[in-house]
């Protein structure tokens, strides 16, 4: 069974995604490092069960010679959401279970992390990223747990997807979260964020 286990904001630089974020919900992000495998760099802010994550390509690093995670290498414009990342018990089992592309399991690690992560050789993920990247945490350590409880919560996931009838049958009986929702549009992402001070929306 899929979780979700985090949100992905992309950004061109990393000072204008946390700049965004913190905007948005008038809170401070905390905690991030580097991932010298991708050539990107992040920030992180807790919502509860999971977390967000500001993330863009690390200029103090050297370009990888393969694409970066969330087809990074493409990206422009203002900082948005653009992926999300759902966890799952059994990677392998699950990439089986596809939608084709949804790439190949690598072992990273950072800190007192160790994880394995889906990636897709193109960086691309199916249903131009409607369909989440998948995650299996190795150990206790998650980054949710370590960082500060704000008192902010995801209330909704909005996905929309010219073929949102495929994707949510790609999802069916893999994710049961009421909190995702898919409906037919133009490709967009947003995150309803309950904030102490009332609902927010990131897209």
């Amino acid at each position: 069974m899929l979780r979700i286990d985090h949100l992905a904001v992309v950004c061109e630089a990393l000072a204008d995604g946390v700049a965004h974020v913190e905007g948005l919900l008038g809170v401070a992000l905390a905690g991030g490092g580097v991932h010298p495998h991708m050539g990107t760099h992040n920030r992180l802010l807790g919502l509860g069960d999971i977390y967000l994550e500001v993330i863009a390509p690390d200029p103090a690093a050297p370009a990888p010679a393969h694409p970066r995670w969330f087809d990074m290498d493409r990206f422009t414009g203002p900082p948005r959401l653009t992926h999300w990342i759902a966890a799952t018990d059994d990677l392998a089992a699950d990439v089986a279970l596809g939608p084709a592309g949804i790439g190949t399991p690598l072992a990273l690690a950072r800190g007192d992390y160790r994880w394995q992560m889906a990636v897709p050789g193109s960086g691309r993920l199916p249903f131009d990223g409607g369909f989440p990247a998948l995650i299996q945490w190795h150990g206790a350590a998650h980054p949710a747990a370590a960082l500060p409880d704000q008192g902010l919560r995801l209330s909704r996931l909005e996905i929309a997807h010219p073929e949102a009838t495929s994707l949510r049958a790609a999802l069916a009986g893999r994710l049961t979260d009421a909190r995702v929702v898919i409906e037919a549009g133009n490709l967009a992402l947003s995150a309803t964020i309950d904030t102490p001070a009332g609902p927010r929306k990131i897209g």
